[in-house]
This record gives C-alpha cells, structure tokens and sequence, in this order.
C-alpha cells in the first residue's frame, strides 16, 4: 500500500496527488509515467509524474470516469493499492539551447519536471500555458520558477493572450531562435501545435496518451504509428517526434473511449475556421 502525502484541487475537475513511493521517487525522470490501482478491484490507470520530492512523488489528472472520480475523493493519509514504475522512455535530454514547453490544459502538469531537467542541462527555457479559460489554468507559480519566462494563453480571453498556444508559439519563433519544443496536451491541440514549427525544421517532441492497460507493451492497446510503423506508447514512448507522429489514427482510437477529445477537436476545428475566415482575435 502507499499513502497519499498531500492531496487537494488545482482548478475545476482537475486534482494533485502526492504519493509516497521510494522506489518511484528515487528513480523517476522527466516523461515519464506511472501506473496505480486504487485498490483490488479497481482498474489500472497510466499518469505522468509532475515532480518528485524526496520519497514521494506528484500526479495530476482530470476526473473524467469513475476511477479518476474515486482517486480524487482520496484524501491525504489513505492509501493506493499499486504503483508501477516509473515506466517508460524519458525525455531527450542535452543542451539544446533555447526550449519552449507547450502545455494545453492539463497537459501543462506534465512541464515541470521537464524544464527543471533541461535547465539543469543549460537550456534557456520558455514555458507556454494554454487553456479555454483563467480557471482552468494551472501550476502557473510553480511553472514562473521552473522557466526562464512563463507565457499565459486562453481561448476566451480571460487571462494573457486571447488565443491558443499555438498563437503564442508562432510569436516566440518570430523573435527567437527556438532549438527544441515540447508539446504535451489532447491530441488535437498537439496535432495543430506541432505544425507551427514543422516548416521550420525544430525538433519537436509530443508526449501520446493513447489507451493504456499493462504499460509493458504486452497488450498492445496503446498502439501508436509514428513514421509509418508501429510504436507502443508504454515501452517506446510516451514521448516522439512530433513530426512523424500519425495522429489522425490516435484521435480515432481516442475519441472511441475518450469523449473529452472530441471535444478538443471541435474547439480547435472552430478555430482553424475562424483564422481561415480572418474573424480570429489574433
């Protein structure tokens, strides 16, 4: 069993955890994840680890079924049955020079212990947090620290630019040189995202959450195509080029069991019309 240090709610449906497992803690590095099951009979859950602290370490996720629903009813000293990791492959890590981290919704949880990792590398780092509103946003303390400078977008307006990520992406490359970009968010944020620095030729990284079961790549759910062959986001990933990434064949498997991204896919499609039609506030 392991005990949960600190539990509480960061902006609406979405929730922080802190949990105590040394063998996860001691050994974690930026991207990668972890799996937990709540208990004996619950199902198993794949989540990015946020940060690290001593012997425990931080998930943060959105209450969408009925299992994130019961782990953010946990309060601080109950306990998790399971915890498997830490799993998968970390982020690429060296001196790149100057890295911009993209984080769409909750998707901003997994860029803190990434730009901590690549500071300590030498990179200068930007930080770009998006959402549809300012209530939505999250960690942005946490991030100003963790960043060389922390940008703030939001689809209606109601904090830093009105816009999406995206926007403020294209503003950063027309004033600088950018070397590496994270992008890590729903799939269709990262799709549209991606395409900004592809004439460019940046490297560019995407972090894949596609249905996850045993996360050793046995049963083969979270199969991915990434350059025209099949990758398994567990073992292979979660993180991948960007640029090769299919991610038309990921949206289609996740708006099967994730209806939240058809919802993302509908906002951004609204939004391409609108730049299309020359109405967008950009």
């Amino acid at each position: 069993m392991y005990s949960i240090e600190k539990a509480g709610q960061l902006a609406d449906k979405v929730f922080q955890m802190w949990v105590k497992a040394p063998h996860v803690a001691h050994h974690a590095q930026a991207g990668q994840f972890v799996i937990i099951r709540i208990d004996e009979k619950g199902e198993r859950i794949p989540l990015t680890i946020s940060a690290v602290d001593g012997d425990s370490f931080r998930v943060i996720f959105m209450t969408i079924g009925k299992t994130t629903t019961h782990l953010a009813a946990l309060r601080t000293g109950d306990h998790i049955q399971d915890v498997a990791g830490p799993l998968g492959k970390p982020s690429e890590m060296h001196r790149f020079g100057t890295c911009v981290l993209v984080g769409g919704g909750v998707g901003t949880a997994s860029l803190p212990i990434i730009a901590r990792a690549l500071k300590a590398s030498g990179n200068r780092v930007i930080g770009i947090a998006g959402a549809r509103n300012a209530g939505l946003l999250i960690l942005e303390d946490e991030m100003s620290k963790a960043c060389d400078e922390l940008l703030i977008s939001t689809d209606d307006g109601t904090k830093g630019f009105h816009g999406f990520a995206a926007d403020l992406l294209k503003q950063v490359m027309a004033r600088e040189r950018v070397d590496a970009v994270w992008i890590i968010g729903p799939a269709m944020m990262m799709k549209v995202t991606c395409e900004v620095t592809r004439p460019a030729g940046i490297k560019t990284f995407v972090s894949l959450n596609p249905v996850m079961v045993d996360g050793t790549g046995m049963c083969g759910s979270c199969r991915v195509i990434v350059d025209g062959e099949t990758k398994f986001a567990c073992v292979d990933g979660p993180e991948f080029d960007a640029h090769k990434v299919d991610f038309n064949m990921l949206m289609g498997r996740l708006r099967t069991y994730q209806p939240e991204e058809k919802e993302s896919l509908e906002r951004y499609n609204a939004h391409i019309c609108a730049c299309k039609g020359g109405d967008h506030h950009a």
